[in-house]
């Protein structure tokens, strides 16, 4: 543990940090605030995602396609797991209130770099068996043309999602039932690995169908409990916002050294939860069917919002309106003593249920990310069968190890995975930007934004899941012209 500590430690205070608020901060200003000006295209096009007209634009579509709306609820579904409630407590209890102010600064700056990384994922996906893939490792390799670095993010996602992650969602709906129902950690993880088993072996369609049900309704009722809390304590809750800007400026924290705790646990909390330039969305905003890639990416960053600004806060809220913040709890059991001094012993059940839920679906959902990274390094069910085995074997490790060490090793391959992606952006994010002019360009002309890959032509032969041009040109034509 003292090593894991001193890796990161350096990790994320010399490096992760500044890099993070550096690069979105960079994106934020080459896209004029995209995301702030066009907010409402976002859920315009989040309303709209059911149509069907969008998947017939595409030039190469696979036997199976899901729509625009399960593959934001397929990010959601990771996005919304344990580190909204665990992770949350946690940065609070060890960092202070003011760690709440920095992950609202990693949402509203950090969704830029979740706007240009899910763009990018869907103008390079290509065709999988049954649906869309693509990602990191597949606009790594298609844009910039370094297997090493592609196989490296590949790797590194695969480690951080398929395995690390999985071990802090299991770790922490173990501690949730134990502490509300006296469940044994060891029937929680069986009946956890069991449930996880189903639902991976049905494909990409049996996860974004099961998301698309329960990650909204969750998500919707433990928002109402937060908004139930802040209710009852109104009249405090003016000094609760005071108390988290000021702990996030205030000259005592920074003399007593708390203001760069709650920085580091405000950043790295906060891109634990909303995933903002990680990596790791893009590899479900490839999955859907659009017309443009800008629209995806518009729908991705949406989702930074949903996740930090409604279900991070609520949970913040909770503990910080209870006034038990500093009782000397940590993580899931911080947030279900803060939930049952507002509403009684059945709060504790309730956390324990949207726990196990939210983290549940987050498992599937990192699960299918290891899996169309692993189909990146070789296609072949004689790598996959044994990688849902070793999944369901890491869901049983987390919930019998301690809260600590699974949370310090998700730190780490998390720091590694996102250092690999950032570099990536930097490099390609000036394909995103071209493909986000085109697109306020045709909303200017009052059409309905559509993508040829002739738009760019240089990298038309790597975008093959589009037409090249209105005329449905054959994509041997376009590797003949970028050849040429």
């Amino acid at each position: 543990m003292k090593i894991i500590e001193l890796i990161n430690d350096w990790l994320w205070t010399y490096l992760m940090v500044g890099l993070l608020l550096a690069t979105a901060l960079y994106f934020t200003i080459r896209t004029r605030g995209v995301q702030f000006s066009m907010i409402p295209e976002m859920i315009r096009l989040l309303l709209e995602s059911g149509k069907s007209h969008d998947d017939k634009r595409i030039h190469e579509k696979p036997s199976h396609t899901i729509s625009s709306f399960q593959a934001f609820t397929l990010s959601l579904a990771s996005r919304v797991g344990t580190g909204n409630i665990a992770g949350v407590a946690i940065a609070i209890a060890l960092g202070g209130p003011g760690a709440v102010f920095w992950m609202w600064v990693v949402a509203f700056i950090g969704s830029a770099n979740a706007f240009i990384e899910s763009t990018l994922a869907q103008l390079f996906k290509v065709k999988g068996h049954n649906s869309f893939r693509g990602g990191p490792a597949y606009y790594i390799q298609k844009g910039i043309g370094k297997r090493w670095w592609s196989w490296t993010f590949a790797i590194l996602i695969t480690l951080t999602f398929g395995l690390a992650f999985n071990t802090v969602q299991a770790n922490t709906i173990t501690v949730a039932f134990e502490n509300a129902f006296g469940i044994p950690a060891l029937w929680v993880g069986v009946i956890t690995t069991v449930l996880t088993l189903a639902v991976i072996c049905g494909g990409v369609q049996r996860i974004s169908k099961v998301n698309q049900v329960i990650v909204p309704i969750m998500a919707v009722l433990y928002i109402l409990l937060a908004l139930y809390v802040i209710a009852v304590n109104i009249t405090s809750f003016p000094a609760v916002i005071k108390m988290i800007v000021t702990n996030a400026f205030g000259f005592e924290q920074a003399m007593g050294g708390t203001f760069g705790m709650a920085m580091i646990l405000g950043v790295k909390r906060g891109l634990f939860s909303n995933e903002a330039g990680e990596g790791s969305t893009p590899n479900a905003a490839a999955t859907a069917a659009v017309s443009h890639p800008v629209k995806q990416g518009l729908i991705q960053t949406l989702g930074v919002y949903t996740d930090t600004l409604l279900v991070c806060t609520s949970t913040a809220f909770i503990i910080l309106c209870s006034g038990v913040f500093d009782c000397g709890l940590t993580g899931i059991e911080l947030t279900q003593y803060a939930l049952e001094t507002q509403v009684g012993k059945a709060a504790t059940w309730f956390v324990a249920i949207a726990v196990y839920l939210f983290a549940t679906t987050s498992i599937i959902a990192n699960y299918y990310y290891g899996e169309t990274n692993l189909n990146f390094i070789h296609r072949s069910n004689r790598i996959i069968y044994p990688f849902r085995v070793i999944v369901g074997a890491m869901v049983m490790v987390g919930t019998l190890s301690t809260l600590e060490f699974v949370w310090a090793i998700s730190d780490i391959t998390m720091g590694l995975m996102t250092l690999c992606n950032i570099a990536a952006l930097l490099v390609l994010g000036k394909y995103a930007l071209r493909l986000l002019a085109d697109y306020r360009r045709q909303l200017k002309d009052g059409k309905d934004p559509v993508y040829y890959s002739s738009t760019i032509p240089e990298i038309a032969g790597e975008t093959e899941c589009w037409q090249y041009e209105e005329t449905k040109q054959p994509l041997r034509h376009v590797q003949n012209r970028t050849r040429l």
